[in-house]
Parts: structure tokens; sequence; C-alpha cells
């Protein structure tokens, strides 16, 4: 189908992250499901693009293993119906709250196979960690949102889950105040994996550690003590409940625009206080800012300059071509960006408009 096509391509696979407003006939990869490998004791796994996350969650729970990045499902506040999938989670590197600690889904791509513009099957990476001379296309697909090919198989690290988990809880933080906590949560030595402020209805402030039942104790003990002076904070264990809700960022599930914010935590207050009306929540210990505001809201001329950048997650369609979903790249990334497209897929049948700024075209 790439090699004859006539006209632009809208790759779909489970339909869940309708982010952009793509153009062309429907190139499905449902149809590219199962899983090729899995090796529980090398913590590797090798999986068709096409296969639901859900079943591949389920396969590695069933070893005590996961996906340690977390994939959020934008479900939640897309509205979407379908099933996502795994060669939709890494084209998006969708990546949830432990993403502080282990890092994004990019960081744990072992290898891909894609078919880039020209027909052509490539592979890249293999099945374990190590370093290579050349290009690293499988990170440099990771994020692409198909731009740039269809991936058809990719292979992934592993990790156990963690024996047990708390969380601490505080309320009635401001956002300047829990942010500043946050921060002095993840300089301390006891390992945080999950620092999150929601902000919308009522103010909670969470921090999550996990690890061995007896490390888990201490470490929340010696936080709470660390953090004394920003409130009394409840332990909650296994808060797993919570931590999706933060990770689906279901409290902005409501009507309104919704805008993923890329920061310095020090300046996500600021920032999200620069936007009126909008309601947020701050992940990645501040990195992250999910806010939803007013339809039609520029946000970014709201935001105005700052070291970091926002992207339109949800919006009418009207909106998200007046304002473009994605940012404009400084001239030269958009110079790397255009030669990596030239070089892929030369002929820009993949995704076309999907990533193009405000009046632009990609």
């Amino acid at each position: 189908m790439v090699i004859g096509a006539t006209g632009p391509l809208r790759i779909v696979g489970g339909g869940t992250r309708s982010f952009g407003v793509a153009q062309g006939e429907v190139l499905s990869t449902a149809g590219l499901s199962g899983v090729t490998l899995y090796e529980p004791g090398a913590l590797t796994l090798v999986v068709q693009a096409g296969t639901p996350l859900a079943e591949v969650e389920a396969l590695l729970a069933g070893e005590g293993q996961a996906l340690p990045f977390e994939p959020m499902d934008h479900r939640v506040i897309l509205g979407t119906q379908g099933t996502p999938t795994m060669g939709g989670m890494v084209a998006a590197n969708v990546s949830g709250p432990r993403r502080i600690s282990v890092g994004a889904c990019r960081d744990f791509l072992l290898g891909v196979r894609f078919v880039d513009g020209a027909g052509r099957v490539l592979k890249n990476g293999g099945r374990v960690m190590k370093n290579v001379t050349g290009y690293d296309l499988a990170r440099l697909l990771a994020g692409s949102h198909g731009t740039l090919g269809v991936l058809t198989e990719v292979s992934l690290k592993v990790l156990p889950v963690a024996r047990a988990s708390v969380t601490l809880v505080l309320d009635g933080l401001e956002p300047v105040r829990a942010v500043q906590a946050l921060s002095r949560a993840l300089g301390s030595p006891y390992e945080v994996s999950g620092a999150a402020h929601v902000a919308a209805g009522q103010a909670r402030t969470l921090i999550r550690l996990e690890g061995f039942a007896a490390s888990v104790r201490y470490r929340a003990e010696r936080l709470c003590a660390a953090l004394a002076e920003f409130g009394d904070w409840q332990v909650v264990p296994e808060a797993a409940d919570i931590w999706r809700d933060v990770r689906d960022v279901s409290a902005l599930a409501g009507a309104g625009d919704i805008w993923r914010v890329s920061c310095r935590p020090s300046d996500a207050p600021g920032l999200a206080a620069r936007v009126p009306g909008s309601d947020a929540v701050f992940d990645w210990g501040g990195g992250l800012i999910w806010l939803r505001a007013a339809p039609g809201t520029d946000v970014r001329a709201a935001l105005g300059a700052f070291d970091g950048h926002a992207t339109l997650i949800r919006a009418a369609p009207d909106v998200k071509a007046r304002l473009g979903v994605f940012p404009q790249s400084a001239a030269p990334l958009a110079a790397i960006e255009a030669g990596l497209r030239a070089r892929f897929d030369p002929r820009g049948v993949f995704n076309a408009g999907l990533m193009a700024p405000a009046g632009g075209v990609i």
C-alpha cells in the first residue's frame, strides 16, 4: 500500500490518540497483532505494533513485570473509543508519572521494525541494551507520531513490579508551595517514583515511594519528617487508583481545551497562573503541566516566552487548525526535522499535516 500510494496515508493503530489532524487514506496496523517473543528472565519483550496494550500488560502482570514508564490512557481526556496499541504508544512516546525515576518510553526501546516512505522494511536495534554506532532509529521513531514511518514491530525492556508502594498525601497546598515540596522530595535520597500536584478541584499533593517493604517504610518516615514544614502528610499504602488518575489526568476530563506544557518545575506555578480560569495538574515534580482552558484559548500567547513548549491535546478541529497542535520548532531544529522527513518519507505520505504548526504544512 505504501509503495503504490498516490496520496497521503493516515496511520491508525487503536484510534485512541487523535492529537493532530492528519490527512489521507487510512492505513491501519490493527492486523499486526501478537507477541513475537517474551523472555521474562531476560526482561525482554518483542511485540507487533497493532497488539493491544492491555494484552501486553496482562501478560507481563502474570510474571510480576510491567512497562515501567507507566503509559497513560488518553481515552480519559480525549473521549475516544478503541483500544490503545503498542505501536501507538511508541509512536507518541507515551510516558506517565514514573518517568521522573526510570525514564520515558523511548528509554526502554531495544529496537524497531518499520516501513519507510519508499516502502522499504527497515530494522534498527535488537533485543538487548547495548551501545552501537550509527543512527538510533528506535528512539528517533518514538515521538515522531508516525510521520517518519509505519511501525510494524517493537522490542522493549520490561522491569519487575515493585514489591511495595506508599503515597504521601497532603491536601490544601497552593501550587507554589506544592512544587517546592515536590522538588525537595525529588532532591532527597529517598528515591521518589512519583511527584504530582492536582490543583483542579480539591488541591492534593502526592509523592510515591516504591521498593521492598522495609525500605519503603523507612523512606516514608524519613521523607515525612523532611517535609514536615509543609503539613501533616498522610501515608497511603498501595494507592494504584490515585496514580492511575494522575497518569490519565482524570481531574481534567470535563469540558474545555487540554494543553500539555513542558517546562522547568520552578516555573510551573507561575506559568499556570498566566492562563486565566484554567485548571491544572502538575506532574513530574512540576516539569509537566496539564492545563484545561476555556475553548479556543491561545495558551501559547498567554504563557509568552518560557523555557519549554506547549502542545494542544484536545480542542475542536477549527481551534487546532488556528493554533496548531504542536509548537513551532526553532529554525535549526526545524531544518533537522525537515531533513529527517526528506530522508525517511520523501513523498510526504505519512500523516501529512499532523505535526504542522499553525498555518504550516508538514
